[in-house]
């Protein structure tokens, strides 16, 4: 006998190995792993539009993993529009290959217990295992952003230590025929024989 399972989690695995084991059988299971990591989160921010991202970052931070739809309503307006996108990036990220098929959202509604029926989202809420896995995908995510727009180092010398221009350049001495920056201003005639030009006391 022999049996192909694809997509089976660690402890359905274990103990589908142990079975099979006691019965003889050849086993090939294909265990998938359908978790969401920190960079399977970060890919997952980034792949958002602007107002879906402020929205699951409002889910994460704001509310640690429950947060009531008036309030996001109130920062980002309709939902329409980033819930949408909410649910559009799990397909998109599997046909991409950044997580695997069978991977959960990781933000789910939730709906008036009173109303079910109806279908209203009175909140929006993510699993407490997830939580962390995207606070540490937004710290890193805003940690890049940091880094992206640093400031340029500032040059290795004080205002006292500055280089002059009219310094001797290294390897020359003293003496040699230095190429020099003469300063002519506007409409002084810069031709032989003119003041710092060629030809000065000839």
């Amino acid at each position: 006998m022999k049996i192909t399972i694809e997509g089976a989690d660690k402890d359905f695995v274990e103990k589908l190995v142990a079975l099979a084991a006691a019965h003889h059988a050849e086993l090939t299971v294909a265990a998938v792993d359908t978790s969401w990591t920190v960079e399977r989160a970060a890919r997952y921010l980034r792949s958002l539009t602007a107002g879906a991202r402020r929205f699951a970052e409002m889910v994460v931070v704001d509310g640690d993993g429950y947060i009531e739809a008036d309030q996001l309503r109130a920062a980002v307006g309709k939902l329409n529009g980033p819930t949408v996108a909410l649910s559009r990036t799990i397909p998109r990220g599997v046909r991409e290959g950044w997580w695997p098929e069978g991977i959960k959202a990781p933000i789910a509604p939730v709906y008036d217990p009173d109303n079910p029926s109806w279908h209203k989202n009175i909140a929006y809420e993510m699993s407490s295992e997830n939580v962390p896995v995207f606070r540490s995908a937004i710290a890193a995510l805003a940690t890049g952003r940091r880094a992206a727009t640093a400031p340029e180092p500032s040059v290795p010398w004080g205002d006292e230590d500055a280089p002059s221009a009219f310094d001797v350049p290294p390897g020359w001495d003293a003496g040699d025929d230095v190429p020099r920056a003469v300063f002519v201003e506007s409409g002084t005639n810069s031709g032989p024989g003119s003041n710092g030009g060629p030809g000065q006391g000839e």
